[in-house]
């Protein structure tokens, strides 16, 4: 019987396996403390301040007309009538074009109902930070590259050079007495260079519209 009794441990399903006589039990080794995690630094406060916006230390608001508006005597409308007689002969008979005649006619009705309407008093912003407000519209410094002074008689104006190819200038008319602001902060963020009035600004003003 003993014989049966010594039986193999891995015929015992729930038998443990026998150990070795000649081997020291090792006890399990304790597994390391995961490493407390090293504290942060509190950047929420930095990140929040870097998200705010900046706030303007001493923005220049100022009001003045969209463009100096003269009213316009007879002589003028007389001129401006053969002008635009001649320019209607020149498309027909000698350019032979019944599109450019159409365009003087059109381009010169508009041009003497836009010089009828008067002009509107806007309400002008520069922000030391955002750029320059017209009314409630914003123009970015970064929508420009160069700004100019020009002076037009007694008035002064601003020109703003866009720095997309095709885009138009902004023209705009400030007090004296804000020059000297309003030059100071945008040459922080833009080169100021000297402008010279192309042929349509020249006709511009020469018209008075």
């Amino acid at each position: 019987m003993e014989a049966e009794e010594k039986k193999n441990y891995w015929q015992q399903g729930s038998a443990e396996e026998p150990k070795d006589p000649e081997t020291p039990e090792v006890e399990d080794a304790e597994e390391p403390e995961a490493p407390q995690d090293a504290p942060t630094e509190d950047v929420s406060a930095e990140e929040e301040q870097d998200d705010e916006p900046a706030i303007d230390d001493n923005p220049v608001s100022w009001t003045a007309s969209e463009y100096i508006h003269v009213e316009k005597n007879a002589l003028w409308y007389v001129l401006f009538l053969l002008v635009v007689v001649g320019l209607i002969a020149l498309g027909l008979f000698v350019l032979k074009s019944y599109t450019f005649a159409a365009l003087v006619l059109v381009m010169s009705v508009a041009l003497v109902i836009y010089g009828l309407r008067p002009p509107r008093t806007i309400q002008y912003t520069l922000s030391t930070h955002q750029g320059l407000y017209i009314g409630e519209k914003l123009y970015k410094f970064d929508d420009f590259k160069a700004f100019g002074l020009i002076q037009d008689g007694v008035h002064h104006s601003i020109m703003l050079q866009p720095t997309k190819r095709f885009a138009p200038g902004v023209s705009v008319y400030f007090p004296e007495e804000a020059g000297e602001e309003i030059v100071d902060i945008l040459g922080a963020h833009l080169p100021m260079k000297k402008f010279e009035l192309d042929l349509i600004d020249v006709l511009v003003r020469q018209l008075r519209l």
